[in-house]
């Protein structure tokens, strides 16, 4: 996309306002606030109207985040005549108490956000939206930790335990932290059009971006945190050798130093599935890179993956995705 090409030029700086309580994560909150500070840049670099950027809370005063440090907000009831045009609401490690806390910066969000032309969750502020009654008979994304918490509170939401984020209409929802930053990335593009997007994302060192539909985290994170040091040598083995097609539970029993009847055992026991779904789903997760991120053809993909032809690889994709690995890559190449 060209610059004459934006998605929708603006006449005068659009204010995105950045919701502010205390207790709140600190990266939710400046994640998303330098997307759009350097969105702001690249769009006057352009002789474009950007982004006018507030960080408001109800008091006003220096608020002080989880991790200790204080940020400086005006007071929410100071913007009445302010036209805002985007709300982002960061979330909190102890949301639930911040829940309790902030009544009044719910109501105010009930009451605002319909004006507003969009409304946006980073983490587990999604909790905040919802009890505003912002995301009922909605789709949302919050933190992969806090989804069987979020589910039993707001049981009229449909929450998305694997997207990075999600839009349902004028309300986005995203995962936890550093997902904001992916999520703003979007935001930015709907706006100034994927040239000032890229151009965030290079000065930022981030991906342009993790399409919403992925995957919170990766098969070898997963098997990081439930299997703890076990076998975690062995599972960057396994991903550094998926493309061996040989790679059975003789093979992998050798690798992990056990015999192939007590590895098939101990395994199962450690991470709940046999090896051989893991290896599966190692395979899985290594070719939906590779559709994302390079121009190799399926059948290239296939074999450097491990499942031999292409055909095998569909019925893997079908099976755990309901997508073709053409589809997959029609939607999330970048």
């Amino acid at each position: 996309m060209t610059d004459s090409a934006l998605a929708a030029p603006f006449n005068r700086p659009r204010t995105v306002l950045f919701i502010a309580f205390p207790e709140m994560g600190l990266l939710d909150l400046t994640g998303a606030q330098t997307v759009f500070w350097a969105a702001d840049k690249a769009m006057s670099e352009r002789g474009l109207a950007g982004y006018h950027r507030l960080t408001a809370s109800t008091s006003g005063r220096l608020t002080k985040t989880a991790e200790g440090l204080s940020v400086a907000t005006v007071r929410l009831s100071s913007l009445a005549e302010e036209p805002i045009d985007t709300i982002v609401v960061p979330g909190a490690p102890e949301i639930l108490r911040a829940l309790d806390k902030n009544a009044d910066l719910i109501d105010w969000l009930a009451w605002i956000a319909p004006q507003a032309r969009r409304t946006a969750s980073v983490c587990s502020g999604a909790f905040l939206l919802a009890q505003a009654g912002l995301l009922d008979s909605k789709r949302a994304a919050t933190h992969w930790a806090m989804c069987d918490m979020f589910e039993s509170r707001f049981p009229s939401v449909s929450v998305d335990k694997d997207a990075i984020f999600i839009q349902q209409d004028a309300v986005w929802t995203s995962a936890g932290v550093t997902a904001g930053i992916d999520l703003a990335l979007a935001l930015v593009e709907a706006d100034c059009g994927r040239d000032v997007a890229m151009q965030v994302a290079r000065e930022l060192v981030v991906f342009m971006k993790r399409p919403g539909g992925q995957s919170q985290f990766s098969e070898l994170l997963q098997s990081q945190m439930r299997d703890g040091e076990m076998f975690a040598e062995f599972h960057i083995w396994l991903t550094e050798n998926l493309f061996r097609e040989d790679l059975d539970v003789d093979v992998m029993a050798r690798q992990a130093n056990m015999s192939a009847r007590n590895f098939s055992r101990v395994y199962k026991q450690k991470t709940g599935r046999p090896p051989a779904k893991a290896l599966e789903a190692f395979r899985l997760e290594a070719a939906r890179r590779l559709l994302e991120d390079s121009d190799r053809n399926i059948s290239q993909i296939a074999s450097a993956c491990g499942f031999g032809d292409e055909e095998r690889m569909r019925v893997t994709f079908q099976r755990h995705l309901a997508i073709s690995p053409r589809d997959y890559r029609t939607r999330f190449s970048r």
